[in-house]
């Protein structure tokens, strides 16, 4: 077993910095250890984990939004158990680089290529490179239903379909759309030049990072959006996926084992953590549609329609020592009250405090807590300048207005993005501020 540093000296607590099985990282509720998966596991292996997390740590399992398990409420006497016992359970653990792929990658017959032959070249190649950034992630898309184009990555690789064959586009820095392009190459240039583009950043030093290789480098025109992972996606024969996910990306281990329960009756046989805080389970079409069923009326979020798939929010208050608000109270009331507002073209971004490690991307909306109270953000990210600072107790006030303007506002096939952004701060602000004292 690999000895673990628990040292509250050494444990670092910022942004940049990721948790992982054998150096779990200091929350506001003890120790957060992540599990990250390279395949599919079982219901049963999942209930394991569960299982694990109720025994070792307080038992709130978080879903990450690039798809990765992580237990919390560790100490630092549960925390190398915890280690050994998940390794003991023999999962696809991913250990080093994060080289990422669709969830769906290799079954899902509308892909243009299977990017995992690739993304484990990378990913042994780069077992030898030393100095990289914690949070260095490398993104192999070979296209499909569920695609991973809004997630952060340093290198990207996606698959295109030429007169020549496939051929793979490397973009640099950013999400898919925000990117540089860097070249356009055949599988196997594909890789070598993806090693090569990481031992430089390795020679740069840990805060070197994809953008970093950019400068100077031609911006991606292509807009590609990834499609939500909530709901039953049809990949081969009979087999089906159905994407659910706990609200807000947190579940109690009881109510996972029950899903994980559920699944097996039904006779699913594996299930994968995938990004924006979803589960995906495969089976037969009748067993996913009765598992969406039932996840859907035990809480879970089981449809892109689900105004909580559009809220991307931190852990927040006690669980981050960071955090000034709760925000996942802040969350659900926004979803009851403003599910109109949230259609799914942007998310609206609640974080505990600037750092904003929910959705580091800028969003249409961001509510950011301050030891003052509120700040509201628009299309921008949670430590820009706010168009507006309310008290907590005005927040649910707050956000109704924001709705209402929009709804009001909004013009002939205009989605919610696209109003904020047209309205702009001052349009925002004013309503915020109306009928105020």
């Amino acid at each position: 077993m690999t000895a673990l540093s628990l040292n509250r000296s050494t444990l670092d607590m910022r942004r940049g910095v990721c948790p992982a099985l054998s150096a779990p990282m200091m929350t506001g509720d003890g120790l957060l250890a992540r599990v990250a998966l390279t395949d599919a596991i079982t219901p049963v292996q999942l209930t394991e984990l569960c299982r694990l997390a109720r025994r070792h740590g307080n038992g709130v399992l978080d879903i990450s939004a690039r798809g990765n398990l992580q237990i919390r409420g560790l100490s630092e006497a549960s925390a190398p158990v915890l280690d050994a016992d998940v390794r003991a359970l023999n999962l696809p653990l991913r250990d080093g680089l994060a080289v990422e792929t669709p969830p769906l990658a290799g079954i899902d017959r509308t892909e243009i290529a299977d990017p995992r032959p690739i993304a484990e070249a990378i990913r042994q190649g780069a077992r030898e490179i030393i100095g990289l950034a914690p949070k260095m992630s490398v993104v192999v898309d070979g296209g499909g239903q569920l695609r991973l184009s809004d997630l952060l990555a340093d290198i990207r690789l996606v698959a295109v379909s030429t007169g020549e064959g496939t051929r793979w586009t490397l973009l640099l820095g950013g999400t898919e759309t925000t990117s540089r392009i860097f070249n356009v190459l055949r599988e196997t240039d594909a890789i070598s030049t993806t090693l090569e583009l990481l031992r430089k950043l390795a020679v740069m030093g840990t805060r070197a990072r994809g953008r970093d290789l950019a400068v100077g480098l031609s911006k991606n025109d292509g807009v590609n959006h990834a499609a939500s992972p909530f709901g039953t996606f049809h990949l081969s024969n009979n087999l089906f996926a159905a994407g659910i996910g706990p609200a807000f990306g947190q579940a109690g281990a009881e109510d996972l084992i029950a899903l994980c329960d559920e699944a097996e009756r039904l006779g699913i046989q594996s299930l994968k953590p995938a990004f924006d805080h979803s589960l995906l389970f495969f089976g037969p079409q009748t067993a996913c549609e009765a598992l969406t069923a039932f996840a859907r009326s035990n809480g879970f979020v089981a449809s892109p329609s689900d105004p909580r798939s559009a809220i991307a929010a931190c852990p927040g208050s006690p669980a981050c020592s960071s955090a000034t608000v709760a925000t996942h109270e802040l969350g659900a009331k926004a979803a009851e009250e403003c599910g109109d507002l949230l259609d799914g073209s942007f998310k609206l971004h609640v974080t505990g405090c600037p750092k904003g490690c929910a959705h580091p991307q800028p969003s249409a909306l961001a509510l950011c807590g301050t030891t003052a109270g509120l700040s509201l953000i628009a299309q921008g990210k949670a430590s820009d300048e706010p168009f507006a600072s309310v008290a907590f107790a005005d927040t649910n006030n707050s956000l109704r207005r924001i709705a209402d303007l929009v709804r009001n506002e909004r013009q002939a096939g205009e989605n919610s993005a696209a109003c904020l952004a047209r309205l702009g701060p001052r349009r925002l602000a004013a309503a915020v501020m109306s009928g105020r004292p």
